[in-house]
Protein backbone atom coordinates (compact mmCIF):
# COMPACT_ATOMS: atom_id res chain seq x y z
CA UNK A 1 0.00 0.00 0.00
CA UNK A 2 1.64 3.43 -0.79
CA UNK A 3 2.34 5.54 1.78
CA UNK A 4 -0.44 8.42 3.13
CA UNK A 5 0.73 11.94 3.60
CA UNK A 6 -2.38 14.24 3.09
CA UNK A 7 -5.19 11.56 3.44
CA UNK A 8 -3.55 9.54 6.05
CA UNK A 9 -5.95 10.51 8.79
CA UNK A 10 -8.82 10.70 6.63
CA UNK A 11 -11.50 7.94 8.47
CA UNK A 12 -10.53 8.95 11.86
CA UNK A 13 -13.81 10.07 13.17
CA UNK A 14 -14.06 13.73 13.39
CA UNK A 15 -10.87 14.48 12.50
CA UNK A 16 -12.85 17.74 10.29
CA UNK A 17 -12.78 19.24 13.87
CA UNK A 18 -9.72 21.01 15.51
CA UNK A 19 -9.72 19.01 18.71
CA UNK A 20 -9.51 15.70 16.88
CA UNK A 21 -7.44 17.15 14.29
CA UNK A 22 -4.55 18.61 16.53
CA UNK A 23 -4.53 15.16 18.43
CA UNK A 24 -3.11 13.95 15.02
CA UNK A 25 -0.42 15.99 14.87
CA UNK A 26 -2.27 18.87 13.48
CA UNK A 27 -0.84 22.10 13.79
CA UNK A 28 2.87 21.29 14.35
CA UNK A 29 4.35 22.55 10.90
CA UNK A 30 2.95 25.58 12.23
CA UNK A 31 4.57 25.40 15.22
CA UNK A 32 7.86 23.97 13.80
CA UNK A 33 7.79 26.63 11.43
CA UNK A 34 7.02 29.67 13.37
CA UNK A 35 9.46 28.61 16.49
CA UNK A 36 12.51 27.10 14.93
CA UNK A 37 12.48 28.06 11.65
CA UNK A 38 12.87 31.34 9.02
CA UNK A 39 10.44 31.70 6.54
CA UNK A 40 13.77 31.37 3.82
CA UNK A 41 13.98 28.12 5.60
CA UNK A 42 10.32 27.63 5.41
CA UNK A 43 10.72 28.39 1.46
CA UNK A 44 14.19 26.11 1.23
CA UNK A 45 12.51 23.06 2.60
CA UNK A 46 9.54 23.12 0.05
CA UNK A 47 12.24 23.92 -2.88
CA UNK A 48 14.26 20.31 -1.65
CA UNK A 49 10.85 18.75 -1.44
CA UNK A 50 10.84 19.10 -5.50
CA UNK A 51 6.63 19.91 -4.98
CA UNK A 52 5.27 20.59 -7.92
CA UNK A 53 2.21 22.47 -8.58
CA UNK A 54 -0.76 20.23 -8.02
CA UNK A 55 -3.36 21.94 -9.84
CA UNK A 56 -2.82 21.13 -13.12
CA UNK A 57 0.47 22.93 -14.57
CA UNK A 58 3.29 21.09 -12.42
CA UNK A 59 5.69 24.03 -11.83
CA UNK A 60 7.83 23.84 -8.88
CA UNK A 61 6.11 25.39 -6.10
CA UNK A 62 9.31 26.45 -4.13
CA UNK A 63 10.51 28.08 -7.59
CA UNK A 64 7.38 29.94 -7.74
CA UNK A 65 7.60 30.81 -4.13
CA UNK A 66 11.35 32.79 -4.67
CA UNK A 67 9.89 34.71 -7.44
CA UNK A 68 7.72 36.57 -4.87
CA UNK A 69 9.21 40.48 -4.60
CA UNK A 70 10.43 40.10 -1.79
CA UNK A 71 12.16 44.18 -1.61
CA UNK A 72 8.13 45.80 -2.31
CA UNK A 73 6.87 47.97 0.67
CA UNK A 74 3.63 46.82 -0.11
CA UNK A 75 1.83 43.96 1.68
CA UNK A 76 2.59 40.41 0.35
CA UNK A 77 -0.45 38.08 -0.37
CA UNK A 78 -1.08 34.42 -0.66
CA UNK A 79 -4.30 33.02 -2.13
CA UNK A 80 -5.43 29.66 -2.14
CA UNK A 81 -6.84 28.65 -5.87
CA UNK A 82 -9.72 26.43 -4.78
CA UNK A 83 -11.79 26.97 -7.67
CA UNK A 84 -11.56 23.50 -8.87
CA UNK A 85 -13.85 23.35 -11.89
CA UNK A 86 -11.79 21.09 -14.26
CA UNK A 87 -14.20 18.35 -15.72
CA UNK A 88 -13.12 14.92 -14.11
CA UNK A 89 -11.54 16.71 -10.78
CA UNK A 90 -13.07 16.60 -7.06
CA UNK A 91 -9.85 16.06 -5.29
CA UNK A 92 -9.98 19.13 -3.75
CA UNK A 93 -13.64 19.24 -2.32
CA UNK A 94 -12.58 15.81 -0.51
CA UNK A 95 -9.59 17.51 0.97
CA UNK A 96 -11.57 20.38 2.27
CA UNK A 97 -14.66 18.68 2.90
CA UNK A 98 -13.28 15.85 4.97
CA UNK A 99 -9.65 17.95 6.43
CA UNK A 100 -10.42 21.12 6.19
CA UNK A 101 -7.64 22.06 8.92
CA UNK A 102 -4.78 20.67 6.71
CA UNK A 103 -5.58 23.31 4.05
CA UNK A 104 -5.76 25.51 7.15
CA UNK A 105 -2.48 24.82 8.75
CA UNK A 106 -0.55 25.19 4.92
CA UNK A 107 -1.79 28.20 4.55
CA UNK A 108 -0.60 29.63 7.89
CA UNK A 109 2.69 27.92 7.29
CA UNK A 110 2.72 29.08 3.65
CA UNK A 111 2.05 32.59 5.08
CA UNK A 112 4.72 32.85 7.52
CA UNK A 113 7.23 31.59 4.72
CA UNK A 114 5.81 34.44 2.18
CA UNK A 115 5.43 37.07 4.81
CA UNK A 116 1.90 37.45 3.74
CA UNK A 117 -0.50 39.05 6.80
CA UNK A 118 -3.28 38.55 4.83
CA UNK A 119 -4.55 35.71 3.03
CA UNK A 120 -7.32 34.28 1.17
CA UNK A 121 -8.97 30.89 -0.32
CA UNK A 122 -11.24 31.45 -3.19
CA UNK A 123 -13.55 28.66 -3.30
CA UNK A 124 -16.21 27.67 -6.32
CA UNK A 125 -19.07 29.10 -5.58
CA UNK A 126 -21.03 25.89 -5.59
CA UNK A 127 -19.05 24.55 -3.35
CA UNK A 128 -21.09 26.95 -0.54
CA UNK A 129 -21.02 23.61 1.51
CA UNK A 130 -17.62 23.61 1.58
CA UNK A 131 -17.30 26.90 2.14
CA UNK A 132 -19.50 26.89 5.60
CA UNK A 133 -16.61 24.02 6.75
CA UNK A 134 -14.15 25.87 6.14
CA UNK A 135 -15.30 28.82 7.75
CA UNK A 136 -15.57 26.75 10.84
CA UNK A 137 -12.58 25.51 11.08
CA UNK A 138 -11.13 28.86 10.29
CA UNK A 139 -12.85 30.10 13.53
CA UNK A 140 -11.30 26.99 15.83
CA UNK A 141 -8.19 27.82 14.35
CA UNK A 142 -8.52 31.76 15.22
CA UNK A 143 -10.06 30.61 18.82
CA UNK A 144 -6.71 28.34 19.70
CA UNK A 145 -4.48 30.47 18.84
CA UNK A 146 -3.14 29.92 15.59
CA UNK A 147 -5.01 32.87 13.56
CA UNK A 148 -5.07 36.75 14.14
CA UNK A 149 -2.72 38.55 16.28
CA UNK A 150 1.19 37.29 17.70
CA UNK A 151 0.07 33.53 16.37
CA UNK A 152 1.88 30.99 19.24
CA UNK A 153 3.15 34.30 21.51
CA UNK A 154 5.56 34.96 18.17
CA UNK A 155 5.38 38.40 16.34
CA UNK A 156 3.94 36.45 12.76
CA UNK A 157 0.23 37.77 12.71
CA UNK A 158 -2.24 36.51 10.06
CA UNK A 159 -5.46 37.22 9.33
CA UNK A 160 -7.44 34.28 6.82
CA UNK A 161 -10.53 34.48 4.78
CA UNK A 162 -12.73 32.63 2.51
CA UNK A 163 -14.14 34.24 -0.55
CA UNK A 164 -16.63 32.59 -2.88
CA UNK A 165 -16.62 32.78 -6.77
CA UNK A 166 -19.54 32.76 -8.86
CA UNK A 167 -19.17 29.24 -10.32
CA UNK A 168 -17.03 30.42 -13.60
CA UNK A 169 -14.67 28.34 -14.52
CA UNK A 170 -12.59 30.63 -16.19
CA UNK A 171 -11.12 32.02 -12.15
CA UNK A 172 -9.15 28.95 -12.40
CA UNK A 173 -6.82 30.92 -13.93
CA UNK A 174 -5.20 32.56 -11.20
CA UNK A 175 -4.90 36.06 -12.63
CA UNK A 176 -9.01 35.91 -13.60
CA UNK A 177 -9.06 34.67 -9.63
CA UNK A 178 -7.41 37.79 -9.04
CA UNK A 179 -9.55 39.69 -10.54
CA UNK A 180 -12.81 38.36 -9.43
CA UNK A 181 -10.89 38.62 -5.76
CA UNK A 182 -11.21 42.28 -6.29
CA UNK A 183 -14.84 42.69 -7.10
CA UNK A 184 -13.94 42.72 -10.98
CA UNK A 185 -15.33 40.67 -13.84
CA UNK A 186 -12.73 37.24 -13.63
CA UNK A 187 -10.71 37.59 -17.31
CA UNK A 188 -7.10 36.81 -17.40
CA UNK A 189 -4.69 39.48 -17.28
CA UNK A 190 -2.28 40.21 -19.81
CA UNK A 191 1.15 38.74 -18.27
CA UNK A 192 3.78 40.25 -17.21
CA UNK A 193 3.58 41.71 -15.11
CA UNK A 194 3.21 38.05 -13.45
CA UNK A 195 1.19 37.96 -9.97
CA UNK A 196 4.84 37.46 -8.07
CA UNK A 197 5.17 41.30 -9.13
CA UNK A 198 2.12 42.93 -9.25
CA UNK A 199 -0.61 40.37 -8.17
CA UNK A 200 -3.42 41.31 -5.80
CA UNK A 201 -4.04 45.17 -5.52
CA UNK A 202 -1.32 45.57 -7.93
CA UNK A 203 0.85 43.87 -4.44
CA UNK A 204 3.21 40.58 -4.44
CA UNK A 205 1.07 37.87 -4.31
CA UNK A 206 1.41 33.92 -4.84
CA UNK A 207 -1.63 32.05 -5.71
CA UNK A 208 -1.27 27.87 -5.30
CA UNK A 209 -4.02 25.12 -5.65
CA UNK A 210 -5.08 23.19 -2.65
CA UNK A 211 -3.25 20.33 -2.73
CA UNK A 212 -0.05 22.36 -3.14
CA UNK A 213 -0.48 24.35 0.13
CA UNK A 214 -1.59 21.37 1.79
CA UNK A 215 1.72 19.21 1.03
CA UNK A 216 3.17 21.88 2.41
CA UNK A 217 2.04 20.38 6.31
CA UNK A 218 4.38 17.24 5.75
CA UNK A 219 6.98 18.84 3.85
CA UNK A 220 8.07 21.10 6.83
CA UNK A 221 7.24 18.18 9.42
CA UNK A 222 9.47 15.68 7.88
CA UNK A 223 11.74 17.67 6.05
CA UNK A 224 12.02 18.58 1.90
CA UNK A 225 15.05 15.91 1.41
CA UNK A 226 12.73 13.17 3.26
CA UNK A 227 9.48 13.97 0.55
CA UNK A 228 12.22 14.34 -2.36
CA UNK A 229 12.62 10.67 -1.60
CA UNK A 230 8.81 9.96 -2.39
CA UNK A 231 8.15 9.34 -5.70
CA UNK A 232 10.41 9.07 -8.86
CA UNK A 233 12.73 11.79 -10.51
CA UNK A 234 11.24 15.28 -10.37
CA UNK A 235 7.94 13.40 -9.76
CA UNK A 236 8.01 13.43 -5.89
CA UNK A 237 5.96 12.94 -3.26
CA UNK A 238 2.23 11.55 -3.31
CA UNK A 239 -0.48 13.19 -5.39
CA UNK A 240 -4.45 13.61 -5.28
CA UNK A 241 -6.21 11.14 -8.26
CA UNK A 242 -10.43 11.78 -8.73
CA UNK A 243 -10.99 8.56 -10.79
CA UNK A 244 -13.91 8.27 -12.32
CA UNK A 245 -15.48 6.61 -15.51
CA UNK A 246 -16.27 3.44 -15.95
CA UNK A 247 -14.26 1.82 -13.67
CA UNK A 248 -15.32 -0.50 -10.53
CA UNK A 249 -14.04 1.68 -7.47
CA UNK A 250 -14.62 5.84 -8.59
CA UNK A 251 -13.54 7.99 -5.51
CA UNK A 252 -10.31 9.86 -4.70
CA UNK A 253 -7.00 8.07 -4.28
CA UNK A 254 -3.56 9.49 -2.85
CA UNK A 255 -0.65 7.89 -4.82
CA UNK A 256 3.06 8.06 -4.32
CA UNK A 257 4.23 9.19 -7.93
CA UNK A 258 5.84 7.08 -9.59
CA UNK A 259 2.67 4.03 -9.66
CA UNK A 260 2.24 2.37 -12.93
CA UNK A 261 -1.04 3.16 -14.65
CA UNK A 262 -1.96 -0.45 -14.94
CA UNK A 263 -1.59 -1.10 -11.35
CA UNK A 264 -3.53 2.20 -10.68
CA UNK A 265 -6.55 1.21 -12.97
CA UNK A 266 -6.65 -2.48 -12.36
CA UNK A 267 -5.30 -3.25 -8.57
CA UNK A 268 -8.38 -3.43 -6.17
CA UNK A 269 -6.63 -1.13 -4.10
CA UNK A 270 -6.96 1.74 -6.31
CA UNK A 271 -9.70 1.66 -9.15
CA UNK A 272 -10.41 -2.12 -9.20
CA UNK A 273 -10.29 -2.46 -12.74
CA UNK A 274 -13.34 -1.50 -15.64
CA UNK A 275 -16.74 -2.06 -14.23
CA UNK A 276 -19.31 -4.65 -15.73
CA UNK A 277 -15.95 -7.01 -17.00
CA UNK A 278 -15.54 -5.07 -20.15
CA UNK A 279 -12.48 -3.46 -21.88
CA UNK A 280 -10.40 -0.37 -21.49
CA UNK A 281 -11.04 1.83 -24.47
CA UNK A 282 -9.57 5.16 -23.60
CA UNK A 283 -8.61 7.60 -20.81
CA UNK A 284 -8.42 11.31 -19.86
CA UNK A 285 -5.47 11.61 -17.14
CA UNK A 286 -5.87 14.42 -15.88
CA UNK A 287 -9.25 16.35 -16.29
CA UNK A 288 -10.69 17.12 -19.37
CA UNK A 289 -8.49 19.88 -20.91
CA UNK A 290 -5.47 17.65 -21.57
CA UNK A 291 -4.94 15.11 -24.21
CA UNK A 292 -7.05 11.80 -24.10
CA UNK A 293 -5.32 8.36 -24.61
CA UNK A 294 -5.92 5.10 -26.22
CA UNK A 295 -5.83 2.31 -24.28
CA UNK A 296 -2.83 1.13 -25.32
CA UNK A 297 -0.86 4.66 -25.59
CA UNK A 298 -2.04 4.96 -21.64
CA UNK A 299 -0.83 1.65 -20.44
CA UNK A 300 2.28 1.68 -22.34
CA UNK A 301 3.99 4.42 -24.36
CA UNK A 302 4.58 4.63 -28.02
CA UNK A 303 8.20 3.49 -27.40
CA UNK A 304 6.86 0.02 -25.25
CA UNK A 305 7.98 1.35 -22.08
CA UNK A 306 5.19 1.13 -18.98
CA UNK A 307 3.29 4.36 -18.29
CA UNK A 308 3.53 5.67 -14.88
CA UNK A 309 1.69 7.86 -12.55
CA UNK A 310 4.93 10.79 -13.32
CA UNK A 311 4.27 14.26 -15.02
CA UNK A 312 7.33 12.50 -17.19
CA UNK A 313 5.71 9.43 -18.07
CA UNK A 314 2.64 10.70 -18.70
CA UNK A 315 3.55 13.27 -21.10
CA UNK A 316 5.83 10.70 -23.02
CA UNK A 317 5.57 11.16 -26.54
CA UNK A 318 4.68 14.45 -26.37
CA UNK A 319 0.75 15.09 -27.46
CA UNK A 320 1.50 13.00 -30.35
CA UNK A 321 1.60 9.98 -28.18
CA UNK A 322 1.23 11.15 -24.67
CA UNK A 323 -1.10 13.53 -22.39
CA UNK A 324 -1.00 15.05 -19.50
CA UNK A 325 -1.06 14.34 -15.57
CA UNK A 326 -2.28 17.74 -15.33
CA UNK A 327 -5.04 18.22 -12.18
CA UNK A 328 -5.30 14.42 -11.68
CA UNK A 329 -8.83 14.24 -13.03
CA UNK A 330 -8.72 10.73 -14.14
CA UNK A 331 -11.74 9.29 -16.37
CA UNK A 332 -11.73 5.72 -17.50
CA UNK A 333 -13.81 4.89 -20.47
CA UNK A 334 -14.76 1.34 -21.75
CA UNK A 335 -15.44 -0.04 -25.34
CA UNK A 336 -19.21 1.45 -25.16
CA UNK A 337 -18.07 5.04 -24.60
CA UNK A 338 -19.06 7.13 -27.75
CA UNK A 339 -15.58 9.72 -28.38
CA UNK A 340 -18.07 11.77 -30.21
CA UNK A 341 -19.94 12.25 -27.69
CA UNK A 342 -17.53 12.48 -24.79
CA UNK A 343 -15.87 15.38 -27.46
CA UNK A 344 -18.74 17.25 -27.99
CA UNK A 345 -19.95 17.35 -24.19
CA UNK A 346 -16.72 18.67 -23.24
CA UNK A 347 -16.69 21.24 -26.09
CA UNK A 348 -20.32 22.76 -24.57
CA UNK A 349 -18.34 23.12 -21.95
CA UNK A 350 -15.37 25.23 -22.58
CA UNK A 351 -17.62 27.37 -25.14
CA UNK A 352 -19.79 28.13 -21.82
CA UNK A 353 -16.89 29.10 -20.01
CA UNK A 354 -15.19 30.97 -22.04
CA UNK A 355 -15.28 34.48 -20.90
CA UNK A 356 -15.06 36.20 -24.57
CA UNK A 357 -12.25 38.35 -24.13
CA UNK A 358 -9.97 36.55 -26.77
CA UNK A 359 -11.46 36.13 -30.21
CA UNK A 360 -10.44 33.12 -31.01
CA UNK A 361 -11.70 31.24 -28.01
CA UNK A 362 -14.67 32.99 -27.85
CA UNK A 363 -15.54 32.13 -31.37
CA UNK A 364 -13.60 29.20 -31.62
CA UNK A 365 -15.49 27.37 -29.15
CA UNK A 366 -18.64 27.78 -30.13
CA UNK A 367 -17.42 27.01 -33.99
CA UNK A 368 -16.38 23.71 -32.32
CA UNK A 369 -19.15 22.67 -30.25
CA UNK A 370 -21.85 23.44 -33.15
CA UNK A 371 -19.60 20.99 -35.67
CA UNK A 372 -19.63 18.31 -32.78
CA UNK A 373 -23.00 18.80 -32.38
CA UNK A 374 -23.03 18.33 -35.95
CA UNK A 375 -21.55 14.81 -36.25
CA UNK A 376 -22.70 13.42 -33.09
CA UNK A 377 -26.52 13.54 -34.28
CA UNK A 378 -26.28 12.38 -37.65
CA UNK A 379 -25.16 15.65 -39.81
CA UNK A 380 -21.86 15.63 -40.28
CA UNK A 381 -19.86 16.00 -43.48
CA UNK A 382 -16.50 14.65 -44.22
CA UNK A 383 -14.72 17.55 -44.37
CA UNK A 384 -16.10 18.29 -40.89
CA UNK A 385 -13.19 16.49 -38.75
CA UNK A 386 -10.52 18.49 -40.60
CA UNK A 387 -12.33 22.01 -40.29
CA UNK A 388 -12.17 20.99 -36.67
CA UNK A 389 -8.64 20.13 -36.68
CA UNK A 390 -8.28 23.55 -38.66
CA UNK A 391 -10.03 25.42 -36.04
CA UNK A 392 -8.14 23.86 -32.91
CA UNK A 393 -5.18 25.18 -34.64
CA UNK A 394 -6.42 28.51 -34.57
CA UNK A 395 -7.27 28.43 -31.25
CA UNK A 396 -3.89 27.01 -29.68
CA UNK A 397 -1.38 29.31 -28.36
CA UNK A 398 -3.69 32.24 -29.61
CA UNK A 399 -5.44 33.91 -26.25
CA UNK A 400 -4.64 35.36 -23.12
CA UNK A 401 -5.07 32.32 -21.25
CA UNK A 402 -4.69 28.37 -21.37
CA UNK A 403 -8.76 28.29 -21.66
CA UNK A 404 -8.06 27.90 -25.65
CA UNK A 405 -5.54 25.47 -25.28
CA UNK A 406 -7.63 24.07 -22.89
CA UNK A 407 -10.66 22.99 -25.39
CA UNK A 408 -8.42 22.58 -28.29
CA UNK A 409 -6.00 19.73 -27.49
CA UNK A 410 -9.03 17.13 -26.58
CA UNK A 411 -10.20 18.16 -30.07
CA UNK A 412 -7.15 17.69 -31.68
CA UNK A 413 -5.87 14.47 -29.71
CA UNK A 414 -9.73 12.24 -30.34
CA UNK A 415 -9.31 13.31 -33.88
CA UNK A 416 -5.78 11.86 -33.80
CA UNK A 417 -6.45 8.73 -31.80
CA UNK A 418 -10.16 8.22 -32.87
CA UNK A 419 -10.81 9.57 -36.50
CA UNK A 420 -12.31 6.62 -37.86
CA UNK A 421 -14.69 6.61 -35.09
CA UNK A 422 -15.74 10.09 -36.44
CA UNK A 423 -15.80 8.52 -40.12
CA UNK A 424 -18.08 6.32 -39.31
CA UNK A 425 -20.69 9.03 -37.57
CA UNK A 426 -20.60 10.82 -40.75
CA UNK A 427 -20.55 7.32 -42.94
CA UNK A 428 -23.41 5.94 -41.05
CA UNK A 429 -25.71 8.68 -39.52
CA UNK A 430 -28.73 6.52 -38.95
CA UNK A 431 -26.60 4.57 -36.93
CA UNK A 432 -25.74 7.26 -33.89
CA UNK A 433 -29.12 8.84 -33.47
CA UNK A 434 -29.60 7.04 -30.90
CA UNK A 435 -27.55 8.68 -27.86
CA UNK A 436 -26.92 5.13 -26.42
CA UNK A 437 -25.64 3.77 -29.92
CA UNK A 438 -22.27 2.20 -29.00
CA UNK A 439 -24.03 0.70 -25.86
CA UNK A 440 -26.02 -1.05 -28.38
CA UNK A 441 -22.96 -1.99 -30.13
CA UNK A 442 -19.77 -0.96 -29.39
CA UNK A 443 -17.57 0.75 -32.52
CA UNK A 444 -14.47 -1.90 -33.56
CA UNK A 445 -11.67 0.06 -35.05
CA UNK A 446 -9.17 -1.11 -37.35
CA UNK A 447 -6.41 0.82 -35.66
CA UNK A 448 -6.72 1.27 -31.87
CA UNK A 449 -7.28 -2.00 -29.84
CA UNK A 450 -9.63 -2.00 -26.76
CA UNK A 451 -7.74 -3.55 -23.60
CA UNK A 452 -8.40 -6.68 -21.49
Amino acid sequence: MGKKLLLEHINVPGIETFEVYRKQGGYASVEKALKTMTPDAVTEEVKKSGLRGRGGAGFPAGMKWSFLDRKSEKPRYLVCNADESEPGTFKDRYLMEKIPHILVEGMITSSFALGARTSYIYVRGEYMYVIRILEKAIAEAYANGFLGKNILGTDYSLDLYVQPGAGAYICGEETALLESLEGKRGNPRLKPPFPAIAGLYASPTVVNNVETIAAVVPIVNMGGDEYAKIGIGKSTGTKLISASGHINKPGVYEIELGLPVEEFIYSDEYCGGIWKGRKLKACVPGGSSVPILPGELLLKTAKGEQRLMTYESLSDGGFVSGSMLGSGGFIVYDETACIVRNLWTFARFYHHESCGQCSPCREGTGWMEKVLHRIEHGHGQASDIDLLVDVAKKIEGNTICPLGDAAAWPVASAIRHFREEFEFHVKHPEKVVNPKHFEITPFVSERVAVIG
